[in-house]
């Protein structure tokens, strides 16, 4: 194929869609339409898509865990790559009948019906398939002239949908690869879904919210009914915990009793002494249940236990109570009793992080930094990461200095930057930043045990070259020296690279001299060439 791609009623005049049949591979594309008409009109998605494709295949695209994991363990096997280039696509456009593409002498209502069915089959589609891609290259919506990139994505209320029925599935692999561009692909960060709840997505058509809901429900019943059957149980336990917030349901306070059935502990005394990654008290937090963690405390239960064996879900070994409280969302009430019961407030995870680093709203800042715990300017680095620009401004309030990169390895211009994709609000935050007087020249200066890994990452570089490296590596190498624009344009990131160059961005090279413009040709975000070349120095 090139070009705008075909609908469904003329790939299949022309015979060369496939019906599904028992061992089809399936590689599921879901993705955010680029007009109200037609999914790609110019088919630019579809050109990212075949390289991405022929990149798994032939073993040139790396698909490494997400950014935040900074991990070379996971990628495509090469069992995978062999079954992907025998594979099937699911692509909708082409998949199922279209209203908006009209067939010669069929009338419109079957249409119309066909493709209302084929829609309501989505999870039916999903839960078949053995690859499930989120294609989301930054690109321009023909008709509201918006960026479309994984930011948007998230937002959609059926992408969401979709990205549900895969995560929530009963298959032993759920995971999820996202491409952004030909060169980058990795899988999600799993509290990127667990953030954009179903209930909260945007729909063209408002009256399909109701169905996406429903179906939302029943993907969230059916994982507990198969967690509570076959395990394992902490998975049980943590989907039945955050259930509430994930459907954005009133919070429920349990008795003990129903507490112990629900979560299956025998007494009190066994969930408050559990060692086990979700414990008693971990229920308690991702459940919002405040009265408890008290019930808990009465027991002796550590509220100092590190978290561990979680990691599939976000939630990473060492981290804290605090850290699984502020990470989930829960209301600041959660944090302040935590605190009360003895919790360290400026207890830090192998990283070095504190809670504070990692809130996610005004509230988490002050029920913090009222409750015991240190100010700390790197905490700017963690809210402009994930949070929204309401939580830096309270970080601001408490004088947090954006101007102060201090011991850290980047500044939180740096920090917006990097995890600018899946935060939709990253222009707002780095504005606000900005207005405060951050330094958007400023460079990373890693050190310790973190430089000798770009240094390792910079040396296989060398010798292997830079598009035979996966993007960790990319990432580490390309780390000493670099500035807020270099990450802005190694990420892809339109609106923050025009951001920064509005307020005065120099475009200089790291210390591997790379410059801005290199880094966005490296990564196949050709579209940011034009503007960075204009201003290269």
């Amino acid at each position: 194929m090139s070009g705008p791609p075909q609908p469904h009623n003329d790939l299949q005049e022309q015979g060369l869609l496939h019906e599904w049949y028992s061992g089809m591979f399936v590689i599921f594309i879901s993705h955010q339409w680029l007009s109200s008409e037609h999914p790609d009109p110019q088919g630019q998605q579809l050109e990212v898509l075949q390289k991405a494709l022929c990149g798994m295949i032939d073993g040139s695209l790396h698909v490494t865990e997400d950014i935040v994991a900074r991990s070379d363990d996971m990628n495509l096997s090469s069992n995978t790559r062999r079954h992907i280039a025998d594979g099937f696509v699911f692509f909708d456009w082409f998949s199922i009948p279209q209203i908006t593409a009209r067939q010669h002498g069929v009338n419109e209502e079957t249409t119309k019906s066909e493709a209302a069915l084929a829609v309501q089959s989505i999870p039916a589609y999903v839960e078949l398939s053995n690859v499930f891609i989120a294609l989301v290259p930054e690109l321009v919506h023909k008709d509201s002239a918006t960026l479309v990139n994984y930011a948007s994505w998230l937002s959609r209320g059926w992408c969401r949908a979709e990205l549900w029925c895969r995560l929530l599935s009963n298959k032993i692999d759920t995971s999820v690869i996202v491409v952004y561009s030909p060169g980058e692909a990795e899988f999600m960060f799993p509290l990127d879904w667990q953030s954009n709840s179903i209930v909260e997505g945007e729909f063209t058509v408002e009256s399909d919210r109701a169905a996406v809901v429903q179906l939302g429900e029943m993907a969230v019943r059916s994982k507990l009914q198969h967690l509570q059957d076959y395990g394992p149980l902490h998975h049980y336990r943590f989907y039945l915990a955050l259930r509430p917030k994930l459907l954005r349901q009133d919070l429920v306070e349990r008795q003990p009793e129903q507490f112990l059935s629900d979560f299956r502990f025998q007494t009190l005394a066994e969930a408050a002494q559990d060692s086990s990654s979700m414990s008693g008290v971990m229920c308690a937090i991702f459940s919002g249940d405040n009265g408890m963690l008290h019930t808990l405390a009465q027991c002796r239960a550590d509220m100092n236990q590190p978290m561990h064996g979680l990691s599939d879900l976000g939630y990473y070994d060492t981290q804290t109570t605090l850290m699984a409280a502020t990470k989930s969302h829960q209301d600041p009430s959660v944090l302040i009793t935590l605190i009360e019961l003895r919790a360290d407030a400026n207890g830090r995870a192998r990283t070095g992080l504190p809670a504070v680093y990692m809130s996610r709203t005004p509230g988490h800042v002050k029920a913090l930094l009222e409750n015991r715990a240190e100010i700390m300017h790197a905490a700017l680095n963690g809210t402009a990461s994930f949070a929204g620009p309401e939580t830096v401004q309270e970080l601001l309030k408490f004088r947090c200095d954006p101007a102060l990169v201090g011991g850290t390895r980047y500044g939180p211009l740096h920090a917006v930057a990097l995890f600018s994709r899946s935060n939709r609000r990253a222009v707002e935050t780095a504005t606000l930043l900005l207005e405060h007087h951050a330094d958007v020249n400023v460079v990373s200066r890693p050190s310790g045990s973190y430089l000798r890994e770009c240094w390792q990452a910079r040396l296989k570089i060398s010798v292997l070259g830079f598009q035979k490296c996966n993007m960790m590596t990319r990432l580490r190498a390309s780390m000493p020296g670099i500035s807020p624009l270099g990450y802005a344009a190694l990420v892809g990131h339109g609106q923050l690279t025009q951001l920064y160059l509005d307020h005065g961005a120099v475009s200089f090279p790291n210390d591997r001299g790379d410059l801005p413009e290199d880094l966005a040709r490296n990564n196949h975000h050709h579209h940011l060439i034009p503007l960075l070349a204009t201003f290269a120095t």
